[in-house]
């Protein structure tokens, strides 16, 4: 399909959760950003236009429920109900971040399962498709009853870090439950693999006990999916000092950066933090904490394009 037959029949909106990621992707398209008004009521209720027709059209609405988590989360469930509404075709709600995806399970008695939730939510607003980035869990897809095309970024990551060209490199987890991200790192960066096992104690607070696998005298790479408060980061960084690796660099898909987070980050021993753009990081964090931003707008691009044209999405990770 010519971009031009494309571009007629395709239409992007975003919402202000962030409009510069909207915009590259954009650009990756080559078609313009949908017409949009989308602001707060005075009492601080979500309100939204859609500026422009988008009858018979399939539609991507662009928004990561980062924080501020619950109006971005509103915002977009109203853009899609406005779409709904004036006779679109089919609406893909694209979250690069999806918040509330920590919340995937009954972990305690009498707790929500926020997670379902929002998959609810999303549905019954209206969207027909979900397109996410790196989900918490995985098995979040399986929360909607609508598709879900589940994207990577660390085909980006991984690019970038072996450009660094590290030698003896070691790929660490942080937990026990990032083993297998923190292994398909290795495999494409031919490294080895380490993992840290921790216990958590009061109020989420983590404990990092010791590290299983060979780190002396190594590069030390952390992987995950979300850097948020960079407690559990940090003393992971302690715990790959205290047995001796030779430098240590981390690898992260979402950067929350809450609280002290940037600090912690500013502070430790890292010689490098790499994230992605699916939450907007503004030029003084990451000058704080010693951060490279890499964009995964190409990547959301393409999977549109795929989506668009129904071809394969999952094509793009083999």
């Amino acid at each position: 399909m010519s971009a031009a037959a494309m571009n007629s029949d395709i239409k992007v909106f975003s919402g202000n959760a962030h409009p510069a990621l909207a915009r590259e992707i954009c650009d990756v398209l080559g078609t313009p950003l949908g017409a949009i008004e989308a602001r707060r009521f005075a009492d601080g209720e979500a309100y939204c236009q859609i500026l422009e027709n988008v009858r018979g059209m399939d539609v991507f609405v662009i928004q990561p429920t980062c924080p501020p988590v619950d109006p971005n989360l509103m915002e977009l469930l109203t853009i899609i109900d406005a779409l709904k509404r004036s006779s679109a075709a089919r609406i893909t709600a694209v979250l690069p971040y999806y918040g509330y995806a920590r919340q995937d399970r009954k972990d305690k008695p009498r707790v929500p399962i926020s997670a379902k939730l929002v998959a609810d939510l999303l549905t019954a607003a209206g969207a027909d498709r979900i397109l996410a980035m790196d989900l918490h869990a995985p098995a979040i897809q399986g929360f909607f009853d609508i598709p879900v095309d589940h994207l990577f970024a660390a085909p980006v990551l991984i690019e970038h870090v072996a450009r660094l060209k590290l030698k003896n490199l070691v790929i660490v987890s942080p937990d026990a439950g990032g083993v297998e991200r923190a292994r398909a790192y290795a495999k494409r960066l031919t490294a080895s693999l380490a993992i840290i096992d921790k216990r958590r104690g009061e109020k989420n607070e983590p404990k990092v006990m010791h590290v299983i696998g060979d780190v002396e005298g190594r590069n030390c790479l952390i992987v995950d999916d979300i850097v948020d408060t960079a407690g559990t980061l940090t003393g992971t960084v302690q715990a790959l000092h205290r047995n001796g690796a030779r430098s240590i660099y981390g690898c992260f898909s979402h950067a929350v950066l809450s609280g002290p987070a940037v600090e912690r980050i500013r502070a430790s021993e890292m010689a490098l933090t790499v994230v992605t753009n699916s939450i907007p990081l503004d030029e003084e964090k990451r000058k704080a904490g010693r951060i490279t931003v890499l964009s995964v707008a190409s990547l959301l691009g393409e999977a549109i394009k795929r989506i668009h044209t129904n071809s394969s999405v999952s094509s793009l990770f083999v």
